[in-house]
């Protein structure tokens, strides 16, 4: 039995962090999903920047809706939705199989919408109403006004995957926001039934504080910081909230991690992977980490319930200077722009792409 395996039979879902147009052509999300157990996708801007200006894949079709008009955030939505229409097709079966619990994709709202909540309420509404899967997530940040926007859109019946969350605070902020739209659907009448995931990123806060800390410290602020999550995560889960909304019918908002790709070349390459193995979680990785761990993770120490050792990590980190809660917000703000600044990007690399082929077309 491989690695991959191992995680998903201990309970633990193993999602693909990247989307090419390529990955789907080929055939290679397909073999991932039959020899690795994947079981789900995400996206982000970064992801979309890089396939398009890395590759000619998609030429063709920014020329053909270049000639039609398209143009903007509006091409791009196209380009993304037919991706990840095909992936959530792959995905279906297991969709099916898992009642809606996995076999997941994600697309994530416009990063310039990031201080906009009821411009975040509506574009999340029309991606997944122009997507027609039932097993797409839009990608909302649980920022400041990301919290009221997944709220109401949870009691809108969009499935959410709330991203850009840094800290144990934050994810609980996000938990409750879900919540809330369960308690409203509730109260509406409403099948309470409407999946959500909570992405905690991991790998950054290594980076973060690399230069700030004794060599010793390296690499083990991240793990800390997603123990302290994962047991508020099942202290959540136990409580008499929770369970009066399972009991009606909902169904829990997964825990899952984000940013699991070794940063610090001198770490081992399947360092998160390994670490964080946990039952009913989630851990998104990019292609060479999943592959990597194919070949030589192994699964070992679960996750304890009770934080384990993580409080004496962070008071560790605290008398190294380290503020992790000020951190954290520093964290997602960084984060949020960096979206931003891909977003930029790729809009400028798709008019300039349209513009040379369309150039091309006409000469």
């Amino acid at each position: 039995m491989n690695s991959t395996r191992e995680l998903h039979d201990l309970g633990q879902s193993l999602w693909l962090d990247n989307i090419t147009r390529s990955l789907l052509t080929s055939g290679t999300l397909a073999r991932y999903i039959r020899d690795f157990a994947l079981t789900g996708l995400t996206s982000n801007p970064t992801i979309f920047d890089l396939a398009i200006k890395g590759s000619g894949v998609y030429d063709e079709a920014i020329r053909k809706k270049a000639l039609e008009g398209k143009s903007g955030e509006a091409l791009f939505f196209e380009l993304a939705l037919e991706d990840l229409t095909r992936a959530a097709d792959l995905f279906r079966p297991t969709h099916n199989a898992t009642a809606g619990v996995d076999g997941w994709v994600s697309l994530e709202v416009s990063p310039l919408l990031a201080d906009d909540s009821a411009g975040t309420i509506t574009a999340a509404a029309q991606l997944h109403a122009r997507a027609q899967r039932p097993n797409l997530f839009i990608k909302i940040p649980g920022t400041g006004a990301g919290i009221p926007a997944i709220e109401a859109s949870i009691f809108a019946g969009v499935p959410i995957n709330v991203t850009l969350l840094f800290s144990r605070e934050q994810y609980v902020a996000a938990a409750e926001a879900y919540m809330r739209g369960i308690e409203r659907r509730i109260a509406a009448g409403r099948d309470p039934n409407v999946a959500s995931v909570a992405s905690l990123f991991v790998s950054r806060w290594d980076v973060a504080v690399k230069d700030k800390v004794s060599e010793a410290y390296r690499n083990r602020l991240g793990i800390a910081i997603a123990m302290r999550t994962y047991k508020a995560y099942c202290e959540l889960l136990d409580a008499p909230r929770w369970q009066e909304l399972a009991a009606a019918g909902a169904r829990p908002q997964r825990l899952l991690w984000a940013s699991t790709g070794t940063k610090d070349p001198a770490a081992p390459d399947v360092l998160y992977v390994e670490a964080l193995a946990a039952p009913d979680t989630i851990n998104t990785i990019p292609e060479k980490t999943l592959l990597a761990f194919a070949e030589h993770g192994k699964v070992g120490r679960v996750l304890p319930l009770d934080g384990g050792y993580a409080e004496a990590v962070l008071a560790e980190f605290k008398r190294e200077g380290i503020d992790d809660e000020a951190l954290a917000a520093d964290l997602q703000s960084e984060g949020t722009a960096a979206f931003a600044k891909s977003w930029s990007e790729l809009m400028l690399c798709i008019a300039s792409k349209s513009a040379t082929l369309v150039k091309a077309e006409q000469a």
